[in-house]
């Protein structure tokens, strides 16, 4: 039995879905197939804090901003991550060690990123694979790459 797929998304892969107006964008279908149900969502108080200070901070459509925290409160799998909890990782930006610590205490398979912070890790952070949207799209999907 293969392991049910739980990510985390950076926020940067967020705001990728909601900015963009192409439905065949590979961070837009990702939010349609977590609407459906076909992986889990995890996230912690401090990034969805983030997810919205972003939200503003790009302009990002209030309506769907809100249609998405929506469906994050209700869908969306909660963990709680103290400021104790949150290793210090990444040295070239500190506010990308809170996703690394939300996936790990939230049992995540993925943290799915942009961000080129993450590259020195390899891939990889305590059994928890680092992605981009579109390799994380293919492992729903479960297209062979």
């Amino acid at each position: 039995m293969t392991r049910c797929l739980r990510a985390v998304f950076n926020t940067n892969v967020i705001i990728a879905a909601l900015r963009t107006e192409n439905p065949s964008s590979p961070t837009a279908e990702l939010l349609r197939r977590w609407v459906n149900d076909e992986f889990e969502l995890i996230y912690c108080a401090g990034l969805r804090d983030e997810y919205v200070e972003k939200f503003s901070e790009r302009r990002i459509d209030p309506d769907r901003a809100k249609e998405f925290l929506t469906r994050l409160n209700r869908a969306g799998i909660l963990v709680v991550v103290n400021a104790d909890q949150i290793a210090p990782v990444v040295v070239q930006d500190a506010d990308d060690d809170l996703p690394l610590a939300c996936a790990q205490i939230g049992g995540a398979t993925h943290l799915v990123s942009y961000d080129q912070h993450y590259a020195f890790l390899e891939g990889e952070y305590r059994d928890v694979k680092i992605v981009d949207g579109l390799h994380f799209l293919y492992l729903v999907r479960g297209d062979k790459i």
